[in-house]
């Protein structure tokens, strides 16, 4: 039996290829973050979700180089790639999936240096500084979008789009009364989108459903603080997939970050969207993610810097009189880069 190595970040993109390898009988192991943020006592919502689906789980505690000054943070990138050398000695893998970030790096690079293969998947337009890196060490490169080709070897490039869960590809819309408004900050939650909400939460509850992911980040314990607001139309959770899904199905319009496989998602569901981008991330990719739904007339972008509860309320207004063009269209991506992942590592099925 074979043995695969997932890494990077989007594990639940990377977490949907690595189940359908499972079952085919592949043997697969993950390293990756336990702990989402710098100081949080909370396990990742990457750590419950591949722990519950039975694959072995090594904690790296990797550093990135982008916009890093904490001296704390700086010591955690050799140890990174010293912690990527003894585990991959240990685990021995016939290949590496990487799906990109910081976490990866030390992983691929390590891999390259023992002789390890691997592949790497980008999920957004643009190419950040790691995934340009470890492009150089991986035998191919998966991309999301067309328009990323050209931050890679050409030679390398395999066009698969982005892989999705089962239970979105199959997933079935309702209609709710009142509308309902799904609200989520991504898996480790977002304190200032969850400020807001709260803020705007007697105005939004006059109107809509209201189902709030808050993240379940010991930092700020804005799970908590959700407890405190009661009301029949108003939902709080801190991280759970499957209520995700759920919210989704029922979801009239989404609030959120604009994160690769988010955005993906909601453009294969057709949710329409306030999406309000992380400021800092590398070549400011998640304002380019939004501008794809933007350009299809399916989100509204409102900037961190301009986020209160008032614009919110008033980025929610003109979202619900938006009209989708339907012209952009995004399919599963998940049969090629299963595809892929056989062909490169020469992989038979078990079972």
């Amino acid at each position: 039996m074979k043995t695969l190595v997932f890494t990077g970040g989007h594990h639940i993109s990377s977490l949907s290829v690595a189940l359908a390898l499972k079952a085919e009988g592949v043997n697969i192991v993950w390293i990756g973050h336990r702990h989402s943020q710098w100081a949080d006592t909370s396990d990742s919502a990457e750590y419950k979700d591949v722990v519950a689906a039975g694959i072995p789980f090594f904690d790296l505690q990797a550093g990135k180089f982008y916009q890093t000054f904490h001296p704390a943070k700086l010591i955690r990138i050799p140890w990174g790639f010293i912690q990527a050398f003894y585990y991959l000695v240990k685990i021995r893998p016939s290949g590496i999936v990487s799906f990109g970030g910081y976490l990866a790096v030390p992983v691929v690079f390590v891999g390259w240096l023992l002789g390890i293969p691997s592949i790497t998947h980008e999920q957004t337009v643009v190419a950040g500084w790691a995934n340009k890196f470890i492009s150089l060490f991986a035998k191919k490169v998966a991309i999301t979008w067309p328009e990323s080709a050209s931050h890679f070897p050409k030679n390398k490039v395999v066009f698969t789009g982005l892989p999705l869960r089962p239970e979105i590809v199959s997933l079935k819309r309702k209609s709710t009364s009142p509308p309902t408004i799904y609200i989520t900050g991504g898996k480790q939650g977002s304190h200032v989108i969850n400020s807001a909400v709260f803020a705007s939460l007697p105005e939004l509850t006059s109107k809509y459903r209201v189902i709030h992911q808050t993240g379940t980040s010991s930092l700020y314990g804005d799970f908590d603080s959700s407890k405190k607001f009661t009301s029949p139309n108003y939902m709080s959770f801190g991280y759970d997939s499957d209520i995700a899904i759920d919210a989704m199905s029922k979801a009239d319009i989404a609030v959120s970050r604009a994160g690769a496989h988010t955005t993906y998602e909601l453009l294969y569901l057709g949710i329409k969207c306030v999406l309000i981008p992380i400021p800092w991330t590398s070549h400011n990719e998640q304002w380019e993610n939004a501008n794809i739904l933007e350009k299809n007339h399916q989100a509204i972008i409102l900037d961190q810097d301009k986020l209160s509860s008032e614009s919110l309320l008033d980025a929610i207004a003109k979202c619900v009189s938006l009209m989708p063009l339907e012209v952009i269209k995004v399919s599963d991506g998940l049969p090629k880069l299963i595809e892929l992942i056989h062909n490169t590592f020469n992989l038979e099925k078990i079972s």
